[in-house]
């Protein structure tokens, strides 16, 4: 017999999921923000993930009504698992969720959560709440599973349907169910893991390993920087080997890989081991916001300009290039650090959401078209909208055209800047 889906959170990972199945049979697609459902409804999706034409193919009626869920067999859980401010795991939604769809929970029915969360954590924290708020026995009345969400925000290459899928379930059986269910949809096939805990970690290990190799390269960049050397020239020499990883340098924010790798050192010390490389690696990562504004006013007072009341654009404001999302974005280090030197700095970016900001940030998103000319820029998101737009963009954004120009992520070809800009970049 068909199972009915449900998914519960329509994000990044909630979505592009609802849609693949969406397109097979009928998904009910569940979300506490009722924003959210209402522009789902018109086929619009302002994380960009999804386009309408995709929303309108795929048969799915998205509700804020949480009782919908009990139509459900086949439950996905692809809430956001963030940290808090002494960065340990924030299991708030993840809990909250957990609660929502143990209070709606049939007999037989098979709970799978996306979400990341460190090696136990659904089998000690989400199960327990979805057997106390069913009232229904584990392993007897209802089944659990977990497969990591493999979305990456703006790649429209590396999608869900294109991504192996690793599932696992509390049994076997499950496991098998689950992997038939995802299977119907995943073209790039699945994997059946051998537990949930092992799922689990290969989920967190998976951001975690990519956060140790850009913190090693950011690292360098920081060496190199001190021997004036081009990090991006080192780097594209390096590359000519065949098994050079080729990592850049950069800020890392975002919901995942500034974020998971926490998870995972939470867990390792509540069993009495003090990660030390993990966490080095995120020391590194965290503090280049401020690096990067430091060396700025170096660049500022080596051509002699006041740093006090100096003004500086920030291009970009979002945690990665060509996405709305500002969450956990690291730009606001650099914008902060800034300010603590007394420079105005004017924020923009039009894919980010100017409320959103304000809430986070407490920063104001000036228009592209609105700024001021300021004595430098920094390229701090390289959006194609930038890109595109080239060096000649800072004519106008520079004074007079000159003045310096920080491009973090080497996006633009340095040898093609006008004479009347200084180029620094990690």
């Amino acid at each position: 017999m068909e199972k009915q889906i449900g998914i519960v959170g329509l994000g990044y990972v909630g979505l592009p999921v609802a849609v693949a199945f969406g397109k097979i049979r009928k998904v009910i697609g569940f979300d506490i923000n009722q924003k959210r459902i209402a522009s789902l409804r018109q086929n619009i999706d302002y994380t960009n993930e999804v386009d309408a034409a995709d929303l309108a193919q795929a048969d799915i009626e998205f509700t804020s009504d949480p009782t919908r869920l009990r139509e459900c067999d086949f439950i996905i859980v692809a809430v956001p698992t963030p940290i808090n401010e002494n960065k340990h795991p924030d299991l708030t939604p993840l809990i909250k969720a957990s609660e929502t769809v143990g209070s709606n929970l049939t007999t037989s029915s098979i709970v799978v959560y996306e979400s990341t969360v460190y090696p136990g954590c659904t089998e000690e924290v989400c199960l327990p709440i979805l057997e106390e708020r069913s009232g229904l026995k584990s392993g007897v009345d209802f089944f659990i599973g977990y497969s990591p969400e493999r979305i990456n925000p703006g790649d429209k290459e590396h999608t869900f349907k294109s991504i192996v899928k690793v599932v696992s379930g509390q049994t076997e059986e499950v496991c098998e169910t689950v992997a038939g269910v995802y299977g119907a949809v995943v073209e790039a096939g699945v994997y059946r893991a051998s537990s949930i805990k092992v799922a689990e970690a290969a989920k967190v290990i998976e951001n975690t390993q990519r956060d140790l190799n850009i913190a090693l390269i950011n690292e360098l960049a920081l060496i190199f920087d001190r021997l004036q050397i081009d990090t991006a020239e080192v780097l594209k020499a390096s590359s000519t080997k065949w098994n050079f990883l080729k990592f850049t340098p950069g800020l890392v924010g975002g919901h995942c890989i500034g974020v998971d790798p926490y998870y995972l050192t939470y867990k390792a010390e509540s069993v009495g081991y003090h990660p030390q490389v993990i966490l080095a690696g995120r020391r590194i990562n965290d503090n280049m916001g401020s690096f990067i504004a430091t060396s700025l006013v170096k660049q500022m007072i080596n051509r002699n300009m006041p740093i006090q009341g100096a003004r500086v654009i920030m291009l970009g404001v979002t945690f990665k290039e060509n996405v709305p999302d500002i969450r956990n974005s690291r730009v606001i280090d650099i914008v902060r650090e800034l300010e603590e030197f007394g420079v105005e700095v004017q924020v923009t970016d039009d894919l980010a959401n100017p409320d959103e900001a304000v809430h986070e940030f407490g920063v104001e998103i000036i228009p592209y078209d609105k700024l001021r000319p300021a004595d430098a820029v920094v390229l701090a998101v390289p959006h194609q909208k930038y890109i595109h737009a080239g060096w000649a963009q800072f004519n106008q954004l520079l004074k007079h055209g000159r003045g310096i120009v920080v491009d973090i992520k080497s996006a633009l070809q340095r040898e093609e800047a006008p004479e009347t800009i200084t180029v620094w970049r990690l």
